[in-house]
């Protein structure tokens, strides 16, 4: 049976419909695909007249397209412990987001041969509450692999310019990069980069002396330079290759004039920043508290009002999680003489299933709305994956993925309600606004606030034959 979607407040997403409508989605109960659009209570009425469907009626929720994160670390298989897939898609499901995609590092084996994305693949079946892509990896010495993983259908290629923080993804120098690149070539495929570089000239930023406990410690050892430098080495590659390039968890604003000018110089280069640099500033995080811990790290006020900035101005493309989690004794929250040491405490943020809100709860200061949300939470993630022909929009023909959510209340981040497997994160106890009341793919109810999850019926989703054509696979 079809199924039916009303309210007064829905946003498709569409050049059609640039605006918010009262009416209803259709969305097709053969293959989930939104059918129909009904720009007005009097054609909802005039199709139930003569037609049966499931109907979900959301008032005055904000009805639109499932959102999709760009950057999610699974870590299944290998270390599980850290996370899963049916942990990390139950977790965005309940965050209204409708697809994720997979990066290529922390599960053992990691995605950088045609063997290991099989191996990767294998471990998603059957756990999956919302829609999987992949990213592969580009390390030393496997650009021979990368041709095959192309058209087996990953998102595209993510590689280190410094040390991943795991063994068995090292990063990669001039050489291989170029190599990579060449091989690459005219695919289509995109290569991001977690653009950062050792740099000699700053010694670590740090002495002995100084207490790693110290969230301030952490920052001199870790200096907007590194990114600087980096950027300028993938502005500069970009320019030399058709290939499409992107620079992951940007947290710097130093590097916006390098990008703007490679950019000006006709490179293809596309920008993410994080929920965590726009909601969170280096002088708020106390001491001792590594769940803050990322790479790049969280930087001060002036430069995340700069973020912010080129959030506006259209200079960051897009805003994801970079869900990075682990455990607690990984973020040295347990007890004993390492506790709270920022230098040796694993770096990353787990945050996907609270993306929305800590976007929106900052969106009307900087004169952000509804519309610019879905566009950087959603339109411009599908677009860098290659999936914006089924995904992101409630165009006809498009998946009938859906987020339901209700602008205006707020909630507080407590341990009870995150569905991600480490609970440690830096939102805890922090009021947000945007609260998700339902998802669905495909018209099929994954989450709903009232009654939690559905069955794990999300798709994995691969690429095959070109850039956006998509093959799903159960």
């Amino acid at each position: 049976m079809d199924t039916l979607y009303i309210g007064n407040r829905i946003f498709v997403n569409s050049e059609l419909y640039p605006d918010f409508i009262a009416g209803g989605v259709l969305v097709s109960g053969v293959d989930g695909k939104v059918k129909s659009i009904f720009e007005s209570p009097d054609e909802v009425d005039s199709y139930l007249e003569y037609n049966d469907a499931e109907v979900y009626d959301f008032g005055d929720l904000v009805v639109m397209p499932g959102l999709i994160d760009s950057h999610v670390h699974i870590n299944e298989p290998g270390r599980t412990e850290w996370e899963g897939f049916h942990t990390a898609t139950k977790a965005a499901a309940a965050g209204g987001f409708t697809t994720i995609c997979d990066m290529p590092l922390n599960s053992i084996p990691p995605t950088t041969t045609m063997a290991n994305l099989r191996t990767k693949i294998n471990a998603a079946r059957g756990k999956i509450f919302v829609d999987v892509a992949f990213w592969g990896g580009v390390v030393p010495g496997n650009s021979h692999e990368l041709p095959d993983m192309i058209q087996a259908g990953v998102v595209g290629f993510k590689c280190f310019l410094c040390p991943s923080g795991v063994d068995e993804f090292q990063h990669v120098g001039e050489e291989d990069l170029h190599k990579a690149l060449q091989t690459m070539e005219g695919s289509g495929s995109v290569l991001a980069f977690h653009a950062e570089v050792e740099c000699s000239s700053h010694n670590h930023g740090h002495s002995s002396e100084d207490n790693p406990k110290q969230y301030q410690t952490f920052l001199q050892a870790r200096p907007d330079q590194m990114e600087a430098e980096a950027i300028q080495l993938v502005s500069r590659v970009s320019q030399q290759y058709d290939v499409p390039c992107h620079i992951v968890h940007l947290s710097s604003a130093r590097a916006l004039p390098t990008i703007r000018e490679a950019r000006s110089n006709g490179a293809q280069l596309t920008v993410e920043t994080c929920h965590h640099y726009l909601s969170i500033a280096a002088e708020d995080i106390p001491d001792a508290h590594t769940e803050f811990k990322c790479c790049p790290p969280i930087r001060g006020k002036t430069n995340q009002e700069l973020l912010w900035q080129a959030v506006c101005d259209g200079d960051i493309d897009m805003v994801v999680s970079d869900h990075s989690p682990s455990t607690p004794s990984m973020k040295l929250l347990t007890s004993g003489k390492d506790r709270g040491d920022f230098l040796k405490a694993w770096g990353g943020i787990s945050s996907v299933q609270f993306g929305l809100p800590l976007f929106w709860t900052n969106c009307q200061r900087y004169g952000l709305d509804i519309a610019d949300l879905v566009k950087l939470l959603c339109t411009k993630p599908a677009e860098l994956c290659g999936l914006d022909r089924v995904k992101g929009r409630l165009e006809v023909g498009f998946d009938g993925d859906i987020c339901v959510w209700d602008p205006e209340d707020t909630f507080t981040v407590t341990h009870d309600i995150i569905e991600f497997q480490n609970k440690a994160n830096p939102y805890m106890d922090r009021k947000l606004r945007g609260v998700v009341h339902a998802s669905f793919i495909r018209g099929y109810p994954v989450y709903r606030q009232s009654e939690k999850f559905g069955l794990p019926l999300g798709n994995i989703l691969m690429k095959k034959g070109g850039r956006r054509a998509v093959k799903v696979e159960k």
